[in-house]
C-alpha cells in the first residue's frame, strides 16, 4: 500500500475512518439526520456501510502483508497476528471501561466518585425480580475487528486465496442455516442471544437495544454475528490480492491497460455481488445488527464499487488534491485516531462543570465535551440536527489536525 499506484486504497481506508468518527460523535443523539443513523432493523443507511467498509479495508491491507508472513514462516506469522489481535481487542476492552471511575449521582448508589461500570438499567426489568445489573461490556467494534482479523488471517494463511474464499462462502451459508434453524430474523428471536448470554453473561453485553419498546438482552457485536463478519475481511483480502496480482502481471508492460483490466474485473464482481445480495435478502434480510449473510454480500459489492470509483479517479484520471490528502492522513493512523475519538470524550467526563440547577434546586453538572455543544452548537439557527452535525464535523476537524501533525512528524502508530 505504500506504492503510489495504490494510493486510492489509502484514501478509501481514511475516508472510512473519518465517517466512523463522524457517525459516532454527534452533538446530540436525539438530533441526527436520517442518513447518519442506523437502519431501525432491516435495510441499509449510509451509516450501515461504515463498519463493513472498514473490515473490507482491513482485508485489503492484509493482502499486502500476507506474502511477508508466508515468507517468515509459521512461528513469525502466529507471533505477529496474535500480538496484533490481542492488542486491538485489549484496546477495545480498555475503552469500554475507560475512564474507570465516575461521579455517581442517582438513587442506586451513594453520591460520590466510584469505580465505573455501566448500569445496565434497560435489562434490569426483563426478568421478574431481576436485580440491577453492573458489568463491563466485553465486545465492541475494536474487539470485532480483532477477532475477524485473527480468524481471516489464519484462513488465508493456511488455505490460500481459493480456500479462504470457499471457507468464507461456507461461513455465510452455515450462518444462514443457523439463523433459520435455531431462531428467526428478529432481535428477540436471534439465536446468537443465547450464545452471548451463556458465554459472556448478561452484565457483559451491550443491552441497550429495544424491540417494540421492550428492552432486550442483545449485543450487536456479539459472538455469533461476528462469524459472518470474518468473511467481510476475507473478501477485502481477495480484492487486494486481485489488484496486486494484476499489477505484477501487466503493470510493467502497460500500467494503464492493467488498471483498466483490474477495474473491469472489480466492477463485474461488484455488480454480481449486489445482485446476489439483494436476491438473498428476499429470504434472509439485509441487517447490520445481526450481520446477515446478505448484508455481507451486499455491502462488499458496494465497497468494491466505491473502491473502483476511487481507483478510476485517482489512479487513472489523476484527480488528486486536498480531498485525497484530507482522507489520506486519517488512513495512516486509522486505528489510533478511531480509538482517540472514543478515549477523549469519555475522559473529559471526569471534569465536572456547574451547569445550573434542576427543578428540585439541586446543582446540575456537565463536562467539557457536552458543554461545547450545549453552549455553542445547540444555538445554531434552524434545524437542531444542523448544530448536532456541525459539532460532529468539528470533531472530525480536530481529529484530522491530530493526524496531520502526526503525519508531518512522520509518527505512525501501528497496532
Amino acid at each position: 500500500m505504500k506504492s503510489a499506484r495504490f494510493y486510492a486504497l489509502d484514501v478509501f481506508r481514511g475516508a472510512t475512518v473519518a465517517l466512523m468518527i463522524l457517525v459516532n460523535n454527534p452533538g446530540s443523539w436525539s438530533h441526527i439526520y436520517e442518513p447518519l443513523e442506523h437502519a431501525e432493523w432491516n435495510g441499509l443507511t449510509p451509516t450501515d456501510l461504515v463498519f463493513p467498509f472498514f473490515l473490507f479495508a482491513v482485508g485489503n491491507a492484509m493482502a499486502f502483508v500476507m506474502p511477508r508472513f508466508v515468507a517468515a514462516g509459521d512461528a513469525a506469522f502466529w507471533k505477529k497476528v496474535l500480538r496484533r489481535s490481542l492488542l486491538i481487542f485489549g484496546i477495545g476492552l480498555f475503552l469500554n471501561w475507560w475512564p474507570f471511575v465516575r461521579w455517581q449521582d442517582n438513587q442506586l448508589l451513594p453520591n460520590g466518585w466510584t469505580w465505573w461500570a455501566p448500569v445496565q438499567a434497560a435489562v434490569a426489568g426483563i426478568r421478574e425480580g431481576a436485580d440491577q445489573l453492573f458489568g463491563i461490556r466485553l465486545l465492541g467494534v475494536l474487539q470485532r475487528i480483532a477477532i475477524c482479523y485473527l480468524v481471516a488471517s489464519v484462513l488465508v494463511y493456511y488455505l490460500k486465496p481459493r480456500g479462504a474464499m470457499l471457507a468464507g462462502m461456507i461461513i455465510l451459508l452455515v450462518y444462514w442455516g443457523l439463523c433459520f434453524a435455531l431462531g428467526d430474523y428478529t432481535m428477540p428471536g436471534f439465536f446468537g442471544n443465547h450464545l452471548d448470554e451463556s458465554v459472556l453473561g448478561v452484565p457483559h453485553m451491550y443491552n441497550r437495544e429495544t424491540w417494540e419498546g421492550v428492552p432486550q438482552v442483545f449485543d450487536p457485536e456479539g459472538l455469533a454475528s461476528t462469524l459472518p463478519a470474518v468473511t467481510q475481511v476475507i473478501f477485502g483480502y481477495l480484492v487486494g490480492d486481485y489488484i496486486i496480482k494484476n499489477a505484477k502481471q501487466l503493470g510493467d508492460a502497460d500500467p494503464q491497460a492493467a488498471l483498466y483490466r483490474t477495474l473491469t474485473g472489480l466492477f463485474i464482481t461488484a455488480v454480481g455481488l449486489l445482485a446476489a445480495g439483494y436476491m438473498w435478502s428476499l429470504v434472509f434480510p439485509v441487517n447490520k445488527r445481526i450481520w446477515t449473510s446478505s448484508y455481507v454480500v451486499t455491502t462488499t459489492g458496494m465497497a468494491i464499487l466505491v473502491l473502483c470509483t476511487l481507483l478510476y479517479a485517482i489512479e487513472l484520471r489523476g484527480i488528486r488534491g486536498g480531498w485525497t490528502r484530507f482522507f489520506d492522513v486519517f488512513g495512516k493512523n486509522a486505528l489510533f485516531v478511531f480509538a482517540l475519538s472514543a478515549f477523549l470524550p469519555r475522559g473529559l467526563r471526569l471534569i465536572r462543570i456547574p451547569n445550573g440547577v434542576n427543578e428540585q434546586g439541586a446543582p446540575v453538572y456537565t463536562n467539557p465535551w457536552n458543554f461545547i455543544y450545549d453552549k455553542v452548537y445547540k444555538f445554531v439557527p434552524g434545524d437542531e440536527r444542523l448544530g448536532s452535525l456541525l459539532f460532529a464535523l468539528t470533531v472530525i476537524a480536530f481529529m484530522w489536525a491530530v493526524c496531520y501533525w502526526l503525519d508531518r512528524k512522520k509518527i505512525y502508530i501501528k497496532v
